[in-house]
């Protein structure tokens, strides 16, 4: 087994809690953060349920103690608060002791001012300032900035597994030795923009989302960001440093079959996963846990369920989506699906796969329904994204 790279520090803020200790309570206490809009102007309040930080943007910026000159976007805000997090977690004293990068995603960026102030620019002046906040860019910059992270810092726009790509690209920099540390994950946030969009696709749920399950509908989307702090064995070494997990194996690939769908035998979702454990040096059968992307969509679970299937055969390890809990958070999905994995590892629990009632027909695969003690030493953690962008993580017990 290759041992990987370690895990010293983890933030969150997701619908079903603003901190990693808040997030864990609500998995283990099976207590779902789906409800019906309430912070977006739309026409949908009603109709559509969805996974909101339980925070307005006044109380996010008083959070962060923001001017009110600021021009954060909700998800620059949400990224900061998640990063900030998991710096102090690490316990990181000084962040330019070491050569240290930030590598963040996102596909929403600043689309909830673009959307709200974009045709107003032409006759008002007051929020022009949210011009420059629109791009993906934007969120990693300030993080960036207000961390004081100059060493490397780049930004990962690849749908919805933009976060894992980021973590894989952390690893890959300190494995091949040009940084010694990485704060890595995602952020996105809710806007009309993407609500519209999925709505558009006919893929939304205007029930709680119900992953794996035959009568299963459609997603519930959702806000959330969340990082990891990476750190090389010379900084482990010399700081003495705790190590809470490892990312032990990595990889992406791509079935290009369809802009938005995933192809029918899940061929991109079986290359991602048998690259990763070729990564970690495991072989499928040392997998303890499978933590599934499982947006509740009649294509993506099918699809991977068929992948499942040809990676593990008829031993398929016990296996979830947490979807059901959050909703599917885009960019920032990966990330917060990290850090269920690492809390899994940590107190050896399988968190549950809510609403399920009955097996897919063809499949027949039963997750996890509801929350199990298991000694887990490897937990595997699939992300896919549109442009069949497939990403896995795999994170082992340190």
């Amino acid at each position: 087994m290759n041992k990987g790279i370690a895990i010293t520090g983890m933030g969150i803020i997701s619908s079903i809690g603003n901190t990693v200790e808040e997030t864990y309570r609500s998995l283990i206490l099976k207590k779902p953060g789906i409800s019906r809009i309430k912070n977006i102007d739309t026409i949908h309040k009603d109709h559509i349920k969805v996974g909101e930080v339980k925070a307005t943007n006044v109380e996010l910026i008083n959070i962060l103690n923001l001017p009110e000159t600021n021009n954060y976007s909700r998800t620059a805000m949400l990224s900061e608060i998640a990063a900030k997090q998991a710096v102090k977690n690490s316990g990181i004293k000084n962040i330019n002791d070491y050569r240290t990068g930030f590598i963040s995603a996102t596909s929403v960026g600043g689309m909830d001012k673009t959307e709200k102030y974009n045709f107003t620019h032409f006759h008002k002046t007051d929020n022009r300032k949210y011009i420059e906040s629109r791009t993906c860019a934007d969120s990693t910059t300030k993080v960036a900035n207000s961390l004081g992270i100059t060493d490397f810092v780049t930004t990962i726009s690849t749908a919805c597994s933009s976060s894992a790509n980021a973590i894989m690209l952390g690893a890959r920099m300190i494995k091949s030795g040009k940084l010694d540390r990485v704060i890595v994950g995602g952020a996105d946030c809710l806007s009309k923009f993407t609500i519209n969009g999925f709505n558009s696709l006919m893929i939304l749920s205007d029930t709680d989302c119900k992953p794996f399950d035959e009568n299963r509908n459609g997603l519930n989307l959702g806000e959330a960001a969340a990082y990891l702090v990476l750190e090389s064995d010379e900084i482990i070494k010399e700081e003495n440093k705790k190590v809470i997990a490892y990312v032990s194996g990595y990889a992406n690939a791509n079935d290009a079959f369809h802009q938005t769908a995933s192809s029918d035998n899940g061929e991109g979702a079986t290359l991602a996963m048998k690259k990763a454990l070729e990564v970690a040096n495991l072989s499928a059968d040392k997998i303890d846990y499978v933590n599934a992307h499982g947006t509740a969509t009649a294509n993506n679970d099918s699809s991977e369920s068929m992948a499942l299937q040809r990676i593990f055969g008829r031993s398929i390890p016990a296996m979830s989506s947490t979807k059901a809990y959050t909703g599917h958070t885009l960019a920032a999905a990966a990330a917060i699906e990290s850090v269920f994995s690492v809390l899994a590892l940590q107190y050896n629990k399988i968190f549950p796969n809510l609403n399920f009632k009955t097996p897919i027909t063809g499949t027949n695969i039963v997750p996890t329904v509801e929350v199990l003690e298991k000694d887990l030493n490897h937990v595997l953690s699939n992300s896919f994204g549109f442009g069949g962008n497939c990403s896995t993580l795999i994170f082992s017990k340190s």
